[in-house]
């Protein structure tokens, strides 16, 4: 295509018409340039210079700007920069916990009384939410969608905490597992991340749940005494658990992790390993440990009561064979998140069924149990010799020594029934209260032990101390203060295990133990054994003896025999044992207690008698009368114990 551009020539002879006049067709190009120039003059009119002072103002402005910039970063790298350095180290590399497997319990049998069940928790890297509030927001928003979750408690729960991560959810369900594995692996919730753990699941929820006792989470208070715990971790809080928390926990590895400034992870480096938890292998027997909770649970049914103890022991190493206290609890409720109503039930239950009564109840006077203990205490001290015979018709009566002048003037103390003439063999076996008043606190011209000897004989037996077992929360029980408006009529009443003073079932059973063996008083315990993870045994606790050749063998002997004449003889005590197929030796006591017409209802035995393998007491509280409660449950489990159990 061609243009042609006519000369100027070229429009000569054209015309353009208007009204009143033509328009040559140059005019037009001279009037466009003219009106072109006049717009140019009206836009140089229209810039107007900036005024010094103008330019001055903001000449300083952005001098000072400059200068705090400088400031602020010559602040950051000189002064903390070390410090921020660190901190975005920290943020980089970050170092996580390889978990070990915690050690499992065994009974005797190698019975295997708790395991290790998968878990999965939901942590809060704090460091790692999104800064943007809105994106923040919005991952919050998700996660409390999938735990049904309110948004506001979830964002005060992370907000509130100290700590860099923070435990959300524990033992998450199959159906949100799955939920929030999806929305991390596809990075819509950033900031956390799921965490494999371990639960305990305990055999035959409540039958061992005091001895065994439970774990939970660990609190932010424990998080500072146990630096090497972190945040999802079960500490043991109650029981073996608890005390064996060392043992059983092992030691965890640590690993670091590298993350580049997009959180995604650059490596891996195990810092150090991990060491598995040792196992325990106890002294318990947990068929008889069931067999003794089936029969005091129907015994305490039946007499209308609902608090009882049992406790066995081997008398010559002074392992624990059973330990039983009712009521008890689920230790599984505690290996799960335990729900707020289950615990205000459980902490709120007038019988206290969180309170361990074997090795804490400290407020349970002995009764009659208490005899065989002076028996010893009087023959030690030469107050009484064997056969020495002391007629009982039933009561004895004093004058009153301090006021002789008002009522009463005389005090009577009573036996449950006549006894006639009786020696020490036959006051224990028959458990006469007046032979018992005599060589306690003297009567008629009789020298008695007087308290303080009592007390020194009581201590001698670990009474007034803790034993020591392998469990917390071990009770100390109360030995009377004689110090404070003491009579003889207080020495009267702790002769025969009344008055201001208390043992816990556990010293009782010890105490026994020793009369049982000869006269070495054993620290009780539970465990025998550290297992490794193959079960081969890679130490051994040894039996402690806490006090031994105390007394003398002939003496105890005195004792033993009066305790086995409370079985054979028609009259004894304990005589419905006499059918059991081993020999035994056994006390029963009946305490008073604050409610008129209630009384705490005792027994112990020891069985074989020659070779005794078991000593076991057993207490029931506040029985209404005097029923024979205690002594048919010895019965049933020693028979079984000795030839009705499956070898």
């Amino acid at each position: 295509m061609k243009f042609f551009f006519h000369s100027k020539k070229g429009f000569k002879g054209y015309r353009i018409r208007r009204q009143g006049a033509e328009i040559e067709p140059q005019e037009i190009l001279l009037d466009k340039l003219v009106k072109q120039r006049e717009l140019e003059i009206s836009e140089r009119r229209l810039e107007v210079p900036l005024r010094k002072r103008v330019l001055q103002t903001f000449f300083i402005f952005v001098l000072i700007l400059l200068f705090l910039i400088g400031s602020k970063t010559f602040y950051l790298q000189v002064f903390r920069g070390k410090e921020l350095t660190l901190l975005a180290e920290k943020n980089k590399e970050r170092l996580s916990p390889i978990r070990t497997s915690r050690g499992v319990i065994y009974d005797r049998n190698r019975t295997q009384l708790v395991f290790n069940k998968g878990a999965f928790d939901l942590i809060c890297e704090k460091r790692d939410l999104p800064w943007e509030k809105r994106q923040r927001d919005q991952v919050l928003r998700r996660v409390s969608q999938v735990l049904e979750k309110d948004v506001e408690n979830l964002k005060r729960e992370i907000e509130e905490s100290d700590l860099p991560r923070v435990l959300i959810s524990e033992n998450l369900d199959h159906t949100k597992l799955i939920l929030l594995e999806t929305e991390i692996a596809s990075k819509k919730i950033e900031g956390f991340l799921i965490e494999e753990n371990t639960v305990r699941d305990y055999v035959e929820e409540g039958t061992l749940s005091h001895v065994l006792g439970f774990t939970g989470k660990i609190s932010q208070e424990e998080l500072e005494i146990f630096e090497d715990y972190s945040i999802a971790d079960q500490i043991g809080k109650g029981g073996l658990e608890k005390f064996y928390e060392r043992d059983l926990r092992g030691k965890q590895g640590v690993f670091k992790i590298e993350r580049d400034v997009k959180g995604n992870i650059i490596s891996k480096e195990i810092l150090s390993t991990s060491e598995s938890g040792k196992s325990l292998l106890l002294h318990l027997d947990f068929e008889l440990q069931k067999k003794i909770e089936k029969e005091l649970s129907k015994a305490l049914r039946e007499s209308g009561t609902k608090k009882g103890i049992a406790i066995a022991l081997d008398p010559k190493t002074g392992g624990v064979l059973s330990l039983a206290s009712i009521p008890s609890f689920n230790n599984n409720l505690f290996s799960k998140k335990i729900l707020e109503e289950e615990w205000q039930e459980l902490k709120n239950d007038p019988e206290e069924p969180l309170f361990n009564r074997a090795i804490s109840g400290i407020g349970y006077p002995t009764g009659s149990s208490i005899k065989p203990l002076i028996a010893t205490a009087a023959l030690e001290e030469k107050i009484i010799w064997p056969e020495k015979r002391i007629n009982c018709q039933g009561v004895i009566s004093i004058e009153n020594p301090y006021y002789p002048q008002i009522e009463p003037k005389e005090y009577r103390y009573h036996d449950w029934r006549i006894h006639g003439s009786t020696d020490m063999r036959k006051a224990i076996a028959e458990s006469c209260n007046i032979y018992f008043y005599t060589i306690g606190g003297g009567y008629e011209g009789f020298g008695g032990l007087g308290p303080e000897k009592i007390i020194k004989w009581l201590e001698l037996f670990g009474w007034g101390e803790k034993t020591g077992i392998d469990l917390p929360e071990e009770g100390q029980g109360i030995l009377p203060d004689i110090d404070t408006a003491w009579r003889l009529g207080h020495t009267y009443h702790l002769s025969i295990g009344q008055g201001a003073f208390s043992t816990t079932p556990l010293q009782m059973v010890t105490a026994f133990g020793s009369i049982a063996n000869g006269g070495t008083l054993y620290k009780p315990m539970l465990a025998k054994e550290l297992l490794d993870q193959n079960k081969n045994v890679v130490d051994k606790i040894a039996s402690k003896i806490l006090r031994e050749n105390f007394v003398k063998k002939e003496n105890l002997e005195i004792v033993r025999e009066g305790m086995r004449q409370a079985v054979t003889s028609p009259s004894g005590s304990a005589f419905i044992l006499n059918s059991l197929p081993v020999s035994s030796a056994a006390k029963t006591g009946t305490a008073q207690t604050s409610k008129e017409n209630f009384y705490h209802s005792w027994v112990t035995v020891f069985a074989p008698y020659e070779d005794p393998e078991i000593v076991l007491t057993i207490m029931v509280e506040e029985v209404p009368g005097l029923q024979m409660v205690v002594l048919p449950v010895v019965r049933e489990v020693l028979n079984w114990y000795f030839s009705l159990r499956t070898p």
